[in-house]
């Protein structure tokens, strides 16, 4: 599909010509609102539902006991909850409404390349988020429980609890995006295939350091399985560019 595309930057966006500018923004406008609108729709049904959600959050941990400090702590921390889960399912009308937008605009060559990414960059996104609810999250968990067994008593707020795994939903999510950046990279030449592969000594280090950075957990055991995560991820982007030939 991609064999023989050369992509490179436009001097300016290649709107359809047959419509004036005014339209365009009119037409950007009116996606945008129909996306704020499917968000909010769907943070509405979320909330109306939420104890199901919260359930769900709490399966990684079912020997631990919830509390909140304060009177609405659980009450703002469903409605983030909600509002989350509506950024998340709305994120496919999201890609939806970029595609309407950015299509008419494009040649075939360019079509053939940002409508894969956009799709792969989606795909890539939820299998982060999967990832990070089976494998990271349960792993920094147990870590913390299983060290503080004999000691002391789990009780921790929802609200940090939930504020916690946020931040490992959406660092693995963005940390997913790995082989999209370096697909993009690939077709401006700015860096090839070879380089990227030849540079696996600097890579090994970089995942580390951005593991540690990016699991809020600070245990070694979720560190190391987010910069295999990005190991792998990062040869899997090396080698696709190879094969479509950059």
């Amino acid at each position: 599909m991609f064999e023989n595309v050369d992509f490179r930057f436009n001097e300016k966006l290649k709107f359809n010509l047959d419509l004036p500018f005014s339209e365009h923004l009119e037409e950007l406008r009116q996606r945008s609102l129909f996306v704020v609108w499917t968000i909010l729709f769907l943070t509405i049904g979320a909330f109306l539902d939420v104890k199901f959600l919260v359930q769900i959050l709490e399966l990684p941990v079912t020997q631990v006991k919830f509390f909140q400090s304060a009177p609405g702590e659980y009450f703002v921390s469903t409605l983030k909850i909600a509002f989350y889960t509506g950024v998340l399912f709305g994120s496919p009308v999201g890609l939806g409404q970029i595609l309407l937008f950015l299509v008419p605009g494009l040649t075939e060559k360019e079509k053939k390349i940002i409508i894969p990414l956009l799709i792969g960059s989606l795909i890539l996104f939820i299998f982060g988020f999967i990832f990070s609810y089976y494998v990271l999250i349960p792993a920094a968990l147990n870590f913390f429980l299983n060290y503080s067994e004999e000691v002391i008593e789990p009780f921790w707020s929802f609200d940090q609890y939930f504020e916690f795994i946020l931040v490992l939903f959406y660092s693995t999510g963005i940390t997913f995006q790995i082989p999209i950046i370096q697909i993009i990279l690939g077709l401006f030449e700015i860096v090839t295939s070879d380089q990227m592969l030849n540079a696996w000594r600097y890579v090994i280090l970089f995942s580390t350091v951005i593991g540690a950075i990016l699991t809020p957990s600070t245990d070694p055991f979720t560190q190391l399985l987010l910069s295999a995560a990005i190991l792998i991820l990062y040869f899997l982007g090396a080698i696709i560019l190879r094969l479509i030939k950059y």
